[in-house]
């Protein structure tokens, strides 16, 4: 009996092994978190200054035509300034779980995931851009929810399974913005805010919280 549970072990630890090589299990919950805070500080400056042009509904388009050059640049920096407070945070959350757990940061599995993230988000980029050349700045949001719900689900081969679920949620929102034009603002809160909070309190209680 005691050499079949040293064997059940023996497996369990080579599987733990062939696991950490393959993929990236080092993401944080509190990555996610930050992510989403990050997010929906982002969402309510976006909001703010889009307040100080227009009371009352409108539409994207028509609150570029209305504030011109100048409001669009004005959200074009806070869109920049969030992705860059989410990425310093996410990526400080992260090394500061494979530094305590003592696994590499970089390797063939963080480069794989990193591969099958970037390719997905930088068509959705490009096509971003050029939705924008067209004027047709209602469709921004859902785009974005979109080909980042498809970056994660792509990636998430390479790392923690429940990622795709985030990809999903994503994905769903993305999909029903595009039946709710106007609203994106508050579409990319949930799905960039709200979601990211939720997955990364899950994946701390699952993953983390005993440590």
């Amino acid at each position: 009996m005691n050499d079949q549970q040293q064997s059940l072990d023996d497996l369990q630890h080579i599987k733990r092994m062939m696991e950490r090589s393959s993929r990236f299990i080092s993401l944080s919950g509190f990555s996610g978190i930050a992510a989403g805070l990050c997010a929906l500080a982002g969402a309510w400056f976006a909001n703010k200054k889009i307040n100080c042009w227009v009371k009352g509904d409108c539409t994207i388009g028509g609150l570029i035509d209305t504030g011109g050059i100048q409001l669009l640049n004005d959200l074009l920096w806070i869109a920049t300034i969030t992705f860059i407070s989410a990425f310093i945070s996410a990526f400080f959350f992260t090394w500061m779980r494979s530094k305590k757990n003592n696994v590499p940061m970089w390797g063939a599995a963080t480069m794989r995931l990193l591969w099958n993230t970037v390719i997905p988000i930088t068509v959705g980029g490009i096509f971003i851009i050029r939705m924008m050349q067209l004027n047709e700045y209602e469709l921004v949001a859902p785009a974005c929810l979109i080909f980042y719900g498809l970056a994660l689900v792509n990636a998430s081969k390479y790392t923690l399974g429940e990622i795709r679920y985030l990809g999903y949620g994503q994905l769903a929102l993305g999909i029903m913005n595009l039946w709710n034009i106007g609203y994106g603002l508050y579409f990319w809160a949930m799905g960039f805010g709200i979601l990211h909070i939720i997955y990364g309190i899950l994946m701390w209680y699952k993953y983390e919280r005993n440590n």
